[in-house]
């Protein structure tokens, strides 16, 4: 029995919507350039046209949407997904100076049993250390994110007409240089894109932890979070 290639691929893009992970989250770093490279050529291509047009699947942004084209969206969300796509690419916000003392590593060390000497002994690291002093846990950076971005402000938070904000992971995280006890840190954020998902939108960010008075930043991440309406 034949099966008509349109009916085939609308069956593929049901599998991809129940199965969030994207094809490139699997991938290696390297191997992941080559294929967004490989996604964004086809994007232009007649099949993509054509696939498109047919509503199986969206190209955007070097991935392939895995949402089926036509989701009906909340009113709300509506609203919020324009005012972001305006300002696509743009710096949206920088933080507050936050202080990374000795005693904020300590107390991460131990919620996290992690008291490697490079962050809890500042003797033997200003004896033995190239940096000459303690330095935090790369993963205590991370986890400053929601605060440096100001995302946990009851009082003032950043989409007030969703009824739920979730943090849905990280596509990628560096850690390029490290916060020595005692420096303060701030994070700078953008926005990189928006997608419709179902009851809601899907928003990826770029987010830049820079450390004062060094050119280098601590971290840079790709944070992906969800605001259901």
């Amino acid at each position: 029995m034949k099966v008509k290639v349109v009916d085939f691929i609308k069956r593929k893009r049901d599998v991809l919507s129940h199965h969030q992970f994207e094809f490139k989250d699997w991938l290696s770093p390297s191997i992941r350039d080559y294929w967004i490279e490989f996604l964004n050529k086809a994007n232009s291509s007649h099949f993509a046209t054509w696939v498109k047009d047919h509503n199986l699947v969206s190209i955007s942004n070097g991935e392939v949407v895995s949402e089926p084209i036509g989701i009906e969206i909340h009113p709300e969300a509506t609203k919020v997904m324009d005012e972001i796509t305006a300002s696509l690419g743009e710096e949206i916000h920088v933080g507050e100076w936050l202080a990374v003392d000795q005693l904020r590593i300590n107390n991460f060390a131990n919620v996290t049993d992690d008291h490697q000497w490079i962050h809890t002994d500042p003797e033997k690291a200003a004896a033995e250390s190239p940096f000459k002093t303690t330095i935090a846990h790369g993963f205590l950076t991370l986890s400053l994110l929601s605060v440096l971005t100001d995302s946990v402000d009851p009082a003032n938070p950043k989409f007030p007409s969703a009824k739920m904000t979730v943090n849905y992971g990280l596509n990628q995280v560096r850690f390029p240089y490290p916060v020595k006890a005692g420096v303060n840190i701030r994070a700078r954020t953008k926005i990189q894109s928006v997608t419709p998902i179902k009851r809601g939108l899907e928003i990826v960010q770029e987010i830049t932890v820079e450390i004062e008075g060094c050119r280098r930043p601590a971290c840079v991440a790709e944070s992906v979070m969800r605001l259901y309406f």
